[in-house]
């Protein structure tokens, strides 16, 4: 719905991140299952954070060139969990997602 895309949205362009956060649970509640929800949010989170590149490249918040040493290891990262992501059952899926959301929450209150 769009009220949920405003907000998977807005998470993902203020922070920079965390809207597959937002978005897993919230296409969870739609009825999706764990893999199918964390492989949407993908797909989601991919026009949303392209155009806030494009914004922040825009408006001369960020430069390019920081971002070089990110993306061949991002990409390599990327088609490892890709991978991953069909071997794991649903269930250990949602307790790697929550432990990383715990993780990523104590991390944040502890900088």
């Amino acid at each position: 719905s769009a009220s949920l895309g405003i907000t998977v949205g807005l998470v993902n362009g203020v922070f920079g991140a965390g809207g597959g956060m937002v978005a897993v649970p919230l296409l969870k509640k739609c009825g999706l299952d764990q893999k199918s929800a964390h492989a949407n949010a993908v797909a989601v989170i991919l026009p949303i954070t392209l155009l806030s590149a494009i914004l922040y490249l825009v408006k001369g918040t960020v430069a390019l060139s920081d971002s070089f040493a990110f993306v061949p290891t991002g990409i390599i990262g990327s088609i490892i969990a890709t991978f991953a992501l069909q071997k794991f059952s649903n269930k250990l899926l949602q307790k790697i997602f929550a432990a990383f959301m715990i993780y990523a929450g104590v991390r944040l209150l502890t900088r």
